[in-house]
């Protein structure tokens, strides 16, 4: 039976990742899938972070590296793999060092994101505390800024064209 303070709470899956020695999570409802990384077709004059393009069973899907989007040095010896999350309209691929396992959490499990400042910490929505680490709480959509969010569209329009035999 539920106690009085459980009752109305509704836990949220995380599927949880490291960046370097650090631990992240993400909303497991935008995530499709989770691949090896495979071969990337990269893309002229695109900001580092972009990898380029892959095809997935039909479907080209932009590749983004978010340890180098988030200046975080990546793990040694780490299987690195692509979560391919779904951002409505489009999916994009994010390489990850590794992913390590799914979440269920409670909205009042989550601690507030860290007082700090910057494009990079406004991706970050808290801070959910696992037996003795933190794990920084993720919002995949505004980690990539405006001009991340109309290169991906813009590549993906392009490719869609492309594949209809029309002009780019």
């Amino acid at each position: 039976m539920k106690r009085a303070n459980e009752i109305g709470k509704t836990a949220e899956r995380f599927l949880t990742f490291t960046l370097g020695g650090e631990s992240f999570a993400i909303p497991l409802l935008q995530v499709k899938e989770v691949i090896a990384l495979p071969e990337v077709t990269s893309v002229p004059q695109t900001p580092a972070y972009f990898l380029g393009i892959m095809n997935l069973r039909g479907q080209v899907i932009t590749v983004l590296d978010l340890r180098v989007k988030l200046s975080i040095k990546p793990a040694e010896n780490q299987e690195t793999v692509v979560i391919i999350c779904d951002l409505s309209p489009f999916s994009v691929g994010i390489v990850v060092d590794s992913v390590t396992s799914v979440l269920a959490v409670t909205p009042d499990q989550i601690a507030p994101k860290p007082e700090l400042t910057g494009s990079k910490v406004d991706s970050i929505t808290g801070v959910y505390q696992n037996a003795n680490h933190l794990i920084l709480m993720l919002d995949i959509s505004r980690t990539l800024n405006l001009v991340d969010h109309a290169a991906v569209k813009k590549i993906q329009t392009s490719i869609a064209v492309d594949s209809q035999g029309k002009a780019a």
